[in-house]
């Protein structure tokens, strides 16, 4: 790994053939260090971004962003009131499998930071909503995975178990999701084409003078598939200012019987997270992943006070303080669903060093992959901390955490949404792209947490 821009660049004309690079750069936002990626500059304008991987996981990843960026015709993307990245092509670099797709503008939100109200809440649940709204043969005609509801929650029942005979669930989370795999009333569902895991780093944004931050492109399409809709929701456990507007505006948007269960299998899901971490670690026979993922079961489960996980629950407390005690999973890892690719964003630790106050053992996290300082964090590998940022679920109060977005600092061609925003100029100068970006980011979003509150 560490293949230079330049390197990689170089690749994008085996994937392209006649493209003329002209630039090449490392892309400013930290992925999840799985792959080694940059953006490439061509001679007509357009950005792209080059992907490559030198495992076996990675490279299956890959293989499968490829297949559903290619399922995604020109039909279905219409349906789509957002952008996906397009596929441009796949080469090899080495022994390395690359992948190359169009790069696309717009600035993230963390999850723990997207404000509740309209703007950024209801466009994220319109989207989700979107995706789930297209025809079930766009999965099966490339091929991809198909679930039913049954064999949904048949899943979940074995990882359960598989959990539960490491011997290091606690009880309670055993009984608690046995009872919610047991609830029929929580399995009365129409699997749907979902994204297969979206997270809040899946959707860029682009702020609109009246509407507020607006989602214009969605990435991390690798898991696109059939199945429960409630996986494209279960991030929202770490959203606890937005998930009522994102649930409520997707609720608004999908066209299909109403989903009682959908708020409780979406927290069921990120519960079972820490489950699939430990048989992970189990089967890997990795005593560090192991005894992580049984330390964040145990202080999931010290923030139960009900075992019920179930309809009636869905908007209760006892059901909201299973996650309290999650603020110990560490910040310092990427998203499951890696967005490196697609946006050119800032470097979040250029950011943290100037907001950062380190005297707040709240705040002691530092960049992506960088040990926590204090935590014995340090000890834990690149692969431990991709994981638990999946898992970072917090209820706390997040005033006083500044505000993280990752910005772009080009156009990837003409916006095909019906408010189209004027891409900013390139320049070569990344620093400045970047800061540029920071300050637009956190200016649109404190400016409708403001109007939102009013």
């Amino acid at each position: 790994m560490g293949r230079s821009p330049f390197t990689l660049a170089a690749a994008v004309t085996a994937a392209l053939p006649g493209a003329e690079v002209t630039g090449a750069r490392r892309l400013s936002a930290d992925g999840d260090a799985r792959f080694d990626s940059a953006v490439a500059s061509l001679a007509d304008g357009r950005e792209l971004a080059i992907r490559v991987a030198d495992d076996d996981e990675t490279a299956r990843e890959l293989a499968a962003e490829a297949l559903a960026l290619r399922a995604l015709t020109d039909g279905a993307r219409a349906m789509l009131p957002f952008r996906a990245p397009a596929y441009v092509g796949e080469t090899r670099l080495g022994d390395a499998r690359a992948l190359v797709t169009e790069l696309l503008p717009g600035f993230q939100i963390e999850a723990a930071l997207v404000p509740a109200g309209r703007g950024a809440a209801e466009s994220m649940g319109a989207s989700i909503a979107a995706v789930h709204g297209l025809p079930t043969s766009v999965v099966r005609g490339a091929g991809l995975a198909t679930r039913s509801a049954e064999e949904s929650r048949a899943e979940l029942e074995r990882l359960i178990d598989t959990a539960a005979a490491t011997g290091r669930v606690p009880a309670r989370l055993t009984v608690r999701w046995r009872d919610a795999v047991a609830d029929d009333e929580l399995w009365r569902f129409e699997s749907t084409v979902i994204l297969g895991g979206a997270q809040a780093t899946s959707f860029l944004f682009e702020d609109d003078a009246e509407r507020g931050p607006e989602v214009v492109a969605l990435v991390g399409w690798h898991g696109l598939s059939v199945g429960d809709p409630a996986l494209d929701l279960s991030w929202l456990s770490a959203a606890p200012d937005a998930a009522s507007d994102v649930h409520a505006a997707y609720a608004r948007a999908v066209d299909r019987a109403p989903d009682g269960g959908l708020e409780v299998r979406a927290r069921l899901l990120a519960e079972l997270e820490f489950a699939r971490w430990l048989v992970h670690g189990d089967s890997m026979h990795r005593p560090d992943i192991v005894d992580d993922a049984a330390a964040l079961l145990d202080a999931l489960a010290e923030g139960i006070r009900d075992d019920d996980l179930n309809i009636v629950d869905a908007r209760g407390d006892a059901v909201d303080s299973a996650l309290e005690a999650l603020d110990r999973v560490p910040q310092d890892a990427a998203a499951e669903i890696d967005t490196s690719m697609h946006t050119d964003a800032y470097n979040p630790e250029e950011l943290w060093a100037t907001t950062h106050d380190e005297s707040d053992p709240a705040q002691s996290e530092t960049a992506p992959h960088d040990p926590v300082p204090g935590t014995g964090a340090d000890r834990r590998t690149d692969e431990s901390a991709h994981r638990a940022q999946m898992l970072n679920i917090e209820t706390e109060d997040l005033s006083g955490v500044a505000s993280l977005f990752a910005g772009t600092s080009g156009a990837a061609g003409a916006r095909e949404d019906s408010h189209p925003l004027a891409p900013r100029e390139h320049t070569d100068d990344d620093g400045d792209d970047s800061d540029e970006a920071q300050r637009a980011a956190r200016a649109a979003l404190q400016r409708w947490k403001s109007s939102s509150s009013e």
